[in-house]
């Protein structure tokens, strides 16, 4: 809530390592690079900034961003690392997704969604994008990169659809709405692949609501 990110080790008694201080509002979204070296971070201040791990600080130290990215007009939620090109992270927002060069702050592209974005989704296996969104469809829309053409959108949820998540063998996809509804989708796997390739495609999915 105090714009502070605190870093933990959770292998030894004095957790606490070192903190981030940059954002002026409440940090709603975090992620590490695959490497571990970088950090991204979002907030309500509609900031997006991208730390390097050396930068941490003391708890009550100075700490300095690589870059500070003020393109997005709302809180930057979402938050995704490209699991096969180095230096490049999308991020989501109420007005879309944007792409970013970490390594120079470059903005490479914006896409207008047309609905809030809540969580991103990179396909471990190929080069698409899944995204997940609120009002009016709350659905799930799976982009091709870099066009960002639009592949297939996936209806069902009923409320927001606030996280996504992908399974180890990188074929399903988990999808957590604001109703304690799961979904699990075949949208990432050879099947679905397969498919895409000759519409219509229909993703399989299970529903699981939470009580």
């Amino acid at each position: 809530m105090d714009g502070r990110i605190i870093n933990h080790d959770v292998r030894i008694p004095s957790h606490i390592v070192g903190a981030y201080s940059g954002h002026r509002q409440e940090v709603c979204g975090l992620k590490w690079s695959p490497s571990g070296q970088q950090l991204a971070s979002g907030g309500t201040d509609n900031l997006l900034h991208i730390w390097d791990r050396r930068s941490m600080a003391s708890v009550n130290g100075p700490t300095h961003y690589l870059h500070r990215l003020e393109d997005h007009a709302a809180a930057v939620k979402s938050i995704a690392w490209c699991p096969f090109q180095a230096n490049l992270l999308a991020s989501g927002s109420d007005d879309g997704i944007k792409f970013w060069n970490t390594r120079t702050g470059a903005c490479l592209n914006s896409v207008d969604t047309g609905s809030e974005v809540c969580s991103l989704l990179w396909n471990n296996n190929e080069r698409e994008l899944l995204s997940s969104h609120g009002s009016p469809h709350n659905q799930l829309t799976l982009w091709k990169y870099p066009s960002m053409v639009k592949m297939v959108e996936l209806t069902g949820h009923s409320s927001r659809v606030l996280f996504m998540a992908q399974s180890p063998d990188g074929c399903t996809v988990a999808s957590a709405a604001g109703n304690d509804a799961l979904r699990f989708w075949n949208v990432f796997g050879p099947v679905a692949t397969a498919a895409r390739a000759a519409p219509p495609f229909e993703p399989f999915a299970h529903r699981i609501l939470i009580r």
